[in-house]
């Protein structure tokens, strides 16, 4: 039997609703393979609010400033959370108390990638934002989580202290600028197809088909929804 060896980078922020539901639908996509598919995965960062400050803002304060009221950041919040629901994510917007900036989340990332549990952070990253209300300001919460997963606390902790990952997290995010992407979210497949948006399964693996196909060039596979994806000016739902 052949083996089939593939790549997936996957640029998200760990304040997007549709990246959390958008990892469930690719999980569905990922249960749906050939046995003889193998899918490395690898968490690219993009952040969707930069220049807030490290320690985040008052959450409702924030949101409603930026989309014009409270009101409407609610109704938005709702009709992500009907979207979680639909895959099983439980959102808990009502326990969420900062918009944090996530740089320092992102660099948790990058060195549960060097120890080799990226997929165990993530997911406990996105379960404790959003159904448990986490402030990713807190890097003792960013450490605890790190440790949950495996990872060595003193190693964390001296992490956050020097410009290591920091650094790392930076490139990434250069590299993110220069595919231009501008939502998340973002799906690189093979380094050959790519997509944005929480597509359907579907997508996904018509995407890794398509990276089978004699034309090696950097070819687009899905729709690229703007309704299911999260910019610097908001995220948005299906109409």
């Amino acid at each position: 039997m052949n083996i089939s060896k593939n790549s997936i980078a996957i640029y998200s922020d760990l304040i997007c609703p549709w990246c959390y539901i958008g990892k469930r639908r690719m999980e569905e996509a990922l249960r749906r393979l050939p046995p003889n598919t193998i899918l490395s995965s690898s968490w690219r960062p993009f952040q969707l609010n930069p220049d807030l400050p490290r320690e985040g803002l008052n959450r409702k304060i924030y949101r409603s400033k930026k989309f014009g009221s409270w009101e409407r950041s609610q109704v938005m919040d709702a009709q992500a959370a009907a979207a979680g629901r639909s895959v099983g994510i439980e959102f808990r917007y009502d326990l969420q108390t900062h918009t944090p900036n996530t740089f320092d989340s992102h660099r948790l990332i990058w060195l549960a990638g060097v120890s080799g549990v990226q997929d165990v952070v993530v997911e406990a990253l996105f379960h404790a934002y959003f159904c448990e209300g986490a402030n990713f300001s807190d890097r003792k919460k960013l450490i605890e989580i790190g440790v949950s997963a495996g990872m060595d606390a003193s190693r964390l902790e001296r992490s956050f202290a020097s410009d290591e990952s920091a650094s790392a997290v930076r490139e990434e995010e250069q590299q993110a600028r220069m595919l231009g992407i501008s939502g998340v979210p973002f799906y690189l497949i093979n380094k050959t197809v790519s997509f944005s948006g929480a597509e359907l399964a579907e997508t996904f693996l018509d995407g890794l088909r398509r990276t089978q196909l004699p034309d090696k060039k950097l070819a687009n596979a899905g729709p690229d929804d703007p309704a299911q994806a999260c910019g610097p000016d908001g995220c948005e739902v299906p109409k």
